[in-house]
C-alpha cells in the first residue's frame, strides 16, 4: 500500500490507488472532503417506528425543485439495510433537522449503532413535532427542518455482497425555519443559528461566522478579453 514519505521534515506524496478502499490510508479522504453538512434525517418504518440518524454524506443538489441527497453505506448491525434507507424507500417521506452546536450531543447519541425497532428519539429523549405531509418526526429544537418525499434511489458500487451503498433523493416539500435564526432582512444569522459540521475523523467544526468571508461571482465583460 502506498503511502506518504518523508525525508528530513520534507514530506512527498505518492498515489493511492483506490480500486480497493484499504488502499487508501483510513480516514483521509473523508477528512479530505470538509466540512460536510450533518444531515440528521427522521423517518418511520410502515409499523410506525421512529428512526433518527445524522449523515454526513449529505447535501443539497439543485434548488428548482429544492432537492437533497443522502446516502447511506455499509449495513445495519442485524445485516441488510440501515433503518434510514428502508424507511424512506417503503414510506416516501423524511424529514431533515439541521444540527447546531446545542444539538450535538443528542445528534452523537443517535448515532449509536442500535437493534432494529428501537426509537431514537426515545434513546436520546428528544423532543419531537408532527410533520405536514408525513408520518415522520421533526425534532422540535432544530431551527431549520426540511420535509422531504421521496424521489428514488441510486445504487452505488460496493466493494462486496454484504455492503448496502444507496443514495437516496428527495424534494423538500415544506420548509420549517425558527424565526429566531434569521436576521432583519429575513436571511439566515449564522451568528444565531450555531451551526455545525463533520470534518474528518472524530472530528467536528462549529462555524465562526467571524471566519466568513463574502465573495461575489464577477460579471463576464470584466474578464473576458477585449477585441
Amino acid at each position: 500500500m502506498s503511502s506518504l514519505k518523508s525525508i528530513g521534515n520534507k514530506f512527498f506524496s505518492t498515489s493511492f490507488k483506490t480500486y480497493k478502499s484499504d488502499h487508501i490510508p483510513k480516514g483521509i479522504f473523508k477528512a479530505s472532503i470538509a466540512p460536510r453538512p450533518i444531515g440528521w434525517i427522521s423517518s418511520v418504518c410502515k409499523s410506525g417506528n421512529h428512526n433518527l440518524a445524522p449523515f454526513s454524506y449529505f447535501n443539497a443538489v439543485c434548488d428548482i425543485p429544492p432537492t437533497i441527497m443522502i446516502s447511506t453505506t455499509d449495513q445495519h448491525i442485524e445485516g441488510g439495510p440501515k433503518d434510514t434507507l428502508q424507511n424512506i424507500e417503503s414510506t416516501g417521506h423524511f424529514v431533515v433537522n439541521i444540527v447546531t452546536q446545542q444539538l450535538y450531543e443528542q445528534m452523537n447519541l443517535t448515532s449509536a449503532d442500535l437493534p432494529r425497532h428501537t426509537s431514537e428519539f426515545d434513546y436520546a429523549d428528544i423532543k419531537w413535532l408532527k410533520s405536514d405531509f408525513g408520518e415522520s418526526r421533526r425534532v422540535e429544537n432544530s431551527p431549520i427542518q426540511f420535509e422531504c418525499k421521496y424521489f428514488t434511489s441510486v445504487q452505488l458500487p460496493q466493494e462486496n455482497k454484504t455492503s448496502v451503498n444507496k443514495m437516496i433523493i428527495g424534494t423538500v416539500i415544506a420548509v420549517h425555519v425558527d424565526s429566531n435564526i434569521l436576521d432583519e432582512n429575513g436571511r439566515v444569522d449564522y451568528a444565531k443559528l450555531k451551526l455545525i459540521a463533520r470534518m474528518g475523523y472524530n472530528d467536528y467544526l462549529a462555524i465562526n461566522p467571524k471566519d466568513i468571508f463574502v465573495g461575489k461571482r464577477p460579471a463576464a465583460n470584466n474578464i473576458l478579453p477585449k477585441e
